[in-house]
């Protein structure tokens, strides 16, 4: 079981910065896959950015180049750091963890949201 909380959403005006943060309730070490994804009003649910336990990682391509993905294994946190943000990054972001283990499978898990609204 993986709790999943994340922080630092709020509002910010067109081509600020934002720092999410999402803390696991156990070494991220050992999960496979922990990403951001982000759900806009009357959209579905997106991937914005993941990164395995290898270092890999994998943005949407609205955020190449704009947001950045990384981990701290030793605080059990990932982050995203988000730089010019546009109006169309407005959405509930969601931190998402997938760990595969050998007794039950795959298992997904996700933390509660934090909204992010960029306006001026």
């Amino acid at each position: 079981q993986v709790q999943l909380v994340e922080s630092g959403g709020g509002l910010v005006q067109p081509g600020g910065s934002l720092r999410l943060s999402c803390a696991a309730s156990r070494s991220i070490f050992s999960i496979n896959v922990m990403g951001w994804y982000r759900q806009a009003p009357g959209k579905q649910r997106e991937l914005v950015a993941d990164i395995t336990n290898d270092e890999a990682t994998n943005y949407a391509d609205s955020v190449k180049g704009r947001f950045t993905i990384s981990r701290d294994n030793a605080k059990n946190t990932v982050y995203l750091e988000m730089n010019s943000l546009k109006p169309e990054d407005t959405a509930i972001y969601y931190c998402n963890a997938a760990v595969i283990t050998l007794l039950s499978g795959l298992n997904i898990y996700w933390g509660q949201g934090t909204q992010v609204t960029v306006s001026s």
